[in-house]
């Protein structure tokens, strides 16, 4: 689980502050104090240097006087301050009670010190404990006469570095206090809806596509759960259509090999008299042709996928087109007696499409508005130019499409409850390819209908604009 990783991450960081605190914190606190210290009591021992025990060793000022000015600095600074001959001898000290019997530093040497002014020790074995020790020589006449030392316990430094410490674990507890409000908040924001979120990616990918992620947050999260959840609609309608598209394509493709079935079987087995055999082979031959025109459908149909298709754009009147589609479709209105008007704008209208494509679109849409069209009755094809596009217009004065089938008239083998009786050819594939043409070339096909009153169905196209 993800949270008990922040939590685990959160508990080990706790440990290793705590543990860098107690060592390297302490360690480096440590050293800063004693330096810090050490550069402040050196300040005092070059002033009382120069100014106090240079005087006394000239003779202008007494032992008495300066022992008093002595005790009071030593007071001041909570430290021990002595004068020392190059000998080792203890020459002035304060306060008393810090100078061994024998007043002698035993194997006392100024050079131990090296090149600093200050040394961490028992200063030649004269203190029991650590001490921090810091000499200024007492110069007279450019030669050293004695040394002047303060000496400040390491423990007093120690206690201070505690005191600091203290400080640092408060300020610790408190930002560990704050993450943890922190961490709570992370966990609440994010990791428990990441768990939602992954409940539902485990419906989905089990095929429950009816769980929503109850998520509504305007960050990336929230955008997130959002496209689940639209993600999930849109495959449990595809999934839907997926079984209505085979739903549909079983009955479709049934419907004829049923008949071919049986009237074949009628033929051999001689139920259908010899004499009568023409009319049902003819029967066959037609319910061959409807699946042929089935399937013809459906490849056209996969030619358009997600990445669509291949177009051949060129340049051609569309007015010329119209009218060549529409003479293929003299012997059919003879039949019906259905005739069309043509309003085309000016003598040419040149367009930039695929006019192959273009031609199945004005196909499929005029031989719907035939079929659906009462004896009689005109087409009416019309041509309109408009701000760089034409628009196509085809409109019958036929049975109409009922209101709630308009948006429904594009999907894949749709056919209205009037069309079922009217159009018993139609695989109802025809619309859907015209929208996918359409589509293909950028176009917009719209459709204006009214039941009983007639269809008109209007699509776009480029106006070409060459030399």
């Amino acid at each position: 689980m993800l949270y008990v990783k922040l939590l685990a991450g959160y508990v080990l960081f706790g440990i290793l502050s705590f543990l860098t605190i107690a060592t390297f914190t302490s360690r480096f606190t440590l050293n800063y104090i004693k330096k810090d210290t050490a550069s402040s009591l050196y300040r005092e021992a070059k002033l009382l240097a120069s100014n106090f025990a240079a005087n006394y060793y000239q003779g202008a000022m007494t032992l008495e006087d300066i022992s008093s000015h002595f005790y009071a600095i030593s007071i001041y600074l909570d430290a021990d301050i002595w004068v020392v001959n190059p000998n080792g001898k203890i020459l002035i000290h304060s306060p008393s009670d810090t100078v061994p019997s024998s007043a002698i530093v035993e194997e006392f040497d100024i050079t131990a010190f090296g090149t600093s002014y200050y040394q961490v020790g028992s200063f030649f074995g004269t203190f029991p404990e650590d001490t921090l020790t810091v000499f200024s020589p007492i110069s007279i006449n450019y030669k050293a006469q004695g040394y002047l030392l303060i000496h400040k316990p390491v423990n007093e430094l120690v206690s201070l570095k505690d005191g600091f410490l203290n400080i640092s674990y408060m300020t610790l507890a408190v930002i560990f206090l704050c993450a943890f409000v922190v961490l709570g908040l992370f966990i609440y924001s994010i990791c428990l809806p990441l768990r939602k979120i992954t409940q539902a990616a485990k419906d989905y990918s089990s095929g429950n596509f009816e769980t929503q992620i109850n998520i509504h947050t305007n960050d990336e999260i929230g955008y997130l759960a959002a496209s689940l959840n639209y993600m999930a609609t849109e495959l449990s309608t595809l999934e839907e259509d997926q079984r209505k598209f085979i739903a549909n394509v079983s009955h479709d493709f049934r419907s004829p090999l049923t008949s071919i079935k049986g009237y074949v079987e009628a033929i051999m087995d001689g139920t259908i008299p010899y004499e009568m055999q023409d009319k049902y082979l003819n029967i066959i031959l037609h319910e061959t042709e409807r699946l042929n025109k089935l399937t013809e459908g459906m490849l056209e149909l996969n030619k358009y996928g997600v990445k669509g298709t291949m177009l051949d754009i060129s340049k051609f009147d569309i007015n010329h087109t119209i009218k060549m589609v529409a003479q293929s479709f003299e012997g059919t209105c003879k039949e019906k007696r259905v005739s069309f008007e043509l309003i085309l704008t000016g003598q040419t209208s040149f367009v930039s499409a695929d006019m192959s494509k273009i031609q199945q679109v004005l196909y499929n849409l005029i031989d719907n508005a035939i079929k659906f069209s009462h004896t009689g009755s005109t087409i009416t094809i019309e041509t309109t130019e408009k701000n760089d596009k034409v628009f196509i217009s085809v409109k019958d004065t036929g049975i109409g499409i009922p209101k709630d089938s308009i948006k429904k008239i594009w999907e894949r083998f749709y056919k209205t409850d009037l069309s079922r009786g009217k159009d018993k050819k139609g695989t109802g594939l025809g619309l859907a390819i015209v929208k996918e043409i359409v589509s293909a070339h950028n176009e917009n096909i719209n459709v204006i209908s009214t039941e009983g009153v007639g269809t008109e169905f209007i699509f776009t196209l480029p106006l070409y604009h060459g030399e």
